[in-house]
Parts: structure tokens; sequence; C-alpha cells
């Protein structure tokens, strides 16, 4: 973690973004209970899928996660860090609907002034790692990226 103006700021900033990573790669409704000691109240999730405001919309997000993904893990294979932004590089396996899914992202994470969770974005091809799995959809998805391919 870069230096900080204020010592004590960078601990909570430190201590949030352990505690982030840990609810991801444990993923639990115990978890889930506890994110308002690092989550701001007014926190903004987007993934390709949702945009969404507030502590209780991340909440139902999370346990809807848990209940369509089945044996869902999440690991946290990178982290970077700037002044006040956290960059992960993870992976997500699980089952949905009896289909393994393995997705790779990227997460930008904003901290606010009091060093919680404010913001989060999730940045992952939903093309190639979702859509193109499907069976109607990833038919017509995987034709188009061959005509679009450069040989």
């Amino acid at each position: 973690l870069p230096s900080s103006k204020n010592a004590q700021e960078n601990m909570t900033k430190v201590h949030s973004c352990a505690q982030y990573i840990r609810l991801f790669e444990e993923l639990s409704v115990e978890r889930i209970d506890g994110i308002e000691h690092f989550v701001s109240t007014d926190v903004k999730f987007k993934d390709p899928f949702n945009e969404i405001s507030g502590l209780e919309s991340f909440r139902r997000l999370l346990v809807k996660m848990l209940d369509d993904v089945k044996g869902l893990r999440f690991e946290v294979t990178h982290r970077a860090w700037t002044e006040d932004v956290l960059f992960l590089r993870w992976s997500l396996h699980g089952k949905v609907k009896g289909l393994n899914w393995e997705i790779q992202g990227m997460s930008e994470i904003n901290f606010n002034e009091q060093g919680l969770v404010c913001q989060h974005i999730d940045h992952w091809d939903a093309a190639e790692q979702f859509y193109e799995k499907l069976p109607l959809i990833g038919t017509i998805l995987r034709i188009i990226k061959r005509q679009l391919k450069v040989s």
C-alpha cells in the first residue's frame, strides 16, 4: 500500500482490503452479514450484468450469487494498489444450472475517506466467458467471432 497522508487511514484501508478479499474468497451468508464494517452504506457495484447502489442491494446481489452458483469459489491471484484504488485479478469457479463455469476477471475497488469500500467495478469478458457457453446464443457468437477473426 503506498504511503498516505494519514497513517490511521492507511491502516483502515489495509484492514478493509484484507476483509474485502476474504469476503469473496470465503463467501458465505455469515460473511455477507458483517460487510458494513468494511463497505460503505452508499457502495456502488457494477459488472457486466448488474449496476447497483447501496449496502442492502449489494448484500442481495452477493446472496443471489451464492444461490445461483453452486460450489462458488473465488481465488484472488494478484493485487495492486494506487493511493485510493485496489486492483484485483481473480478467478471465479462454480456451477450454474449444472454447467461448470470459470471466469477470469479484474476488479477496481475504490475507498472513501473513512477507508471503506465505496465502489467496486468488475471487468471481465461476458461474451467469451459466459454467453458463448450458452447453447443457442453461444453458437451464434462463435460463428460471428470466427467471421471477424483476423487470419
